[in-house]
């Protein structure tokens, strides 16, 4: 295990898996669905330039352990980082997904997210962050920052509007409805939809079969899709950080956080 994969009381929070030329990165903290944490963002960020840079890598997976792909951001700790009015502490979270963004746009092989269950607000938009995206049947998807307030981020308003264009992502930013499998499918968001029984070995196959594709040609095809826009990545990455923190210090954002923790539906008032 990398020493990038941080310990926690219950285990490292990502997991390293080797099959082949394929590795798996999977996030590690099923109790509460992998939510996202400075320590995860980092041991993931690490393991992406590895993958990247070792040459018998031919295809990165990122999936979730447990029932859930990944929750977002941890909400008790965007929280605590609100009540401390922390936002120098989110806003180290926060360019760890930029780097995250940045790692898979840059590295010369393909990132497949296999969506195992729920990926919600910022593990939505990790999921898009990738090249390719599959999914179980029991997956679900939702830009759910708008429930706490908050501004999106790890790159969902950067890939999203690509993905299912401007008026649909807008709505879903908006509204921060569910997404069930097949909605997704439809919208583009990902490219194929598994029984939940067969998911991993769906995943496995499908990895193999882009690993074993010619790396060169792989590489150059993926430089052209993406590559000559990663200066406007980089651009729309910094200005979610910006907007994040704006809207993170807002009284609005204190409600939605309070909502989520007490059940009940936020009363936004714009302040």
């Amino acid at each position: 295990m990398s020493e990038a994969a941080k310990q926690t009381a219950a285990g490292p929070v990502l997991i390293e898996e080797r099959a082949g030329a394929v590795m798996t990165l999977r996030l590690n903290r099923p109790e509460k669905l992998n939510p996202l944490n400075v320590e995860l963002g980092r041991a993931l960020v690490q393991a992406l330039l590895r993958g990247g840079a070792d040459t018998s890598v031919r295809a990165i997976v990122i999936t979730g352990a447990g029932r859930g792909f990944c929750a977002g951001g941890d909400v008790g700790l965007l929280r605590e980082f609100r009540l401390r009015k922390a936002a120098n502490e989110l806003e180290v979270l926060l360019v760890a997904g930029k780097e995250v963004c940045m790692a898979i746009a840059a590295m010369p092989k393909p990132v497949i997210a296999a969506v195992n269950g729920p990926a919600a607000g910022g593990g939505m938009n990790l999921a898009i962050a990738a090249d390719i995206r599959i999914a179980s049947d029991q997956a679900r998807f939702a830009e759910s920052f708008a429930q706490l307030g908050l501004y999106p981020d790890f790159g969902g308003t950067y890939f999203l509007p690509r993905i299912v264009g401007h008026t649909r992502a807008a709505e879903l930013f908006y509204t921060a409805e569910i997404l069930s499998a097949d909605d997704a499918l439809r919208l583009g968001i990902v490219s194929h939809v598994y029984p939940a029984a067969q998911f991993e070995e769906e995943t496995r196959k499908y990895a193999a079969q882009l690993a074993a594709a010619p790396p060169i040609a792989v590489r150059d095809v993926k430089r052209i899709v993406l590559s000559e826009d990663k200066a406007a990545l980089e651009r729309a990455l910094d200005e979610e950080i910006r907007m994040q923190i704006h809207c993170f210090n807002s009284e609005d954002c204190l409600e939605g956080l309070n909502a989520f923790f007490e059940k009940r539906k936020p009363n936004f008032r714009g302040h």
